[in-house]
């Protein structure tokens, strides 16, 4: 695997068989030129360009200003607008954005209210971490630092879409969090109503 990567890294260079086989190929030169008796056309240093330069510009703006009518922008330049505005996700608004930090606040609170009424069951011998991801902090008090894994994701989710840019994401921005809370919650009632 190194050598593979060294290897693509810096390349070997060619051998000179190949290149000497492109320098003395034969010219190739065609009947019509020898028949014609006219010296050879002189070819162009550079290609013409395609773009103007700024003497261009300023020589035809200058032109068209003096026909332009009054009110109208005086440079072809200035005319110009974008087509079309890039496409983004909507800045939230104020509301947005406190709904979605009551929401991180609802959905930590549910997933601490989930790991103590489980760490509650669980010392009580009354049941067991059905979650494999959480299984093995469920005796300790690492399950309220795993259990906020979750919430987060759910929160960096929801503000993902919130700033989306289709219509329908920023109209449900809120859902993922809500479904995590009502998870934690559930689970929490569950927990409880086993431990009584």
């Amino acid at each position: 695997m190194l050598l593979a990567t060294l290897l693509f890294l810096c390349p070997l260079p060619q051998s000179g068989d190949a290149v000497k086989a492109d320098v003395e190929r034969p010219a190739i030169v065609s009947e019509d030129s020898s028949k014609d008796s006219s010296p050879a056309k002189s070819l162009p240093a550079a290609p013409e360009a395609k773009i103007k330069t700024d003497a261009d510009v300023t020589k035809d703006s200058t032109t068209v200003s003096a026909t332009v009518e009054p009110g109208t922008p005086a440079s072809p330049v200035s005319a110009i607008l974008p087509a079309k505005p890039v496409a983004r996700g909507d800045a939230p608004n104020e509301h947005d954005k406190k709904t979605w930090y009551a929401l991180i606040a609802a959905s930590s609170g549910a997933a601490v209210l989930d790991a103590w009424s489980t760490r509650r069951a669980i010392s009580g011998g009354y049941g067991a971490e059905a979650n494999p991801l959480l299984k093995p902090f469920a005796h300790s008090n690492a399950m309220y630092a795993a259990v906020q894994v979750s919430p987060l994701v759910m929160d960096l989710v929801g503000r993902k879409m919130m700033t989306s840019s289709h219509h329908w994401m920023r109209k449900l921005w809120w859902a993922p969090q809500m479904a995590g809370t009502d998870v934690s919650v559930s689970a929490a009632i569950h927990n409880l109503s086993i431990a009584h």
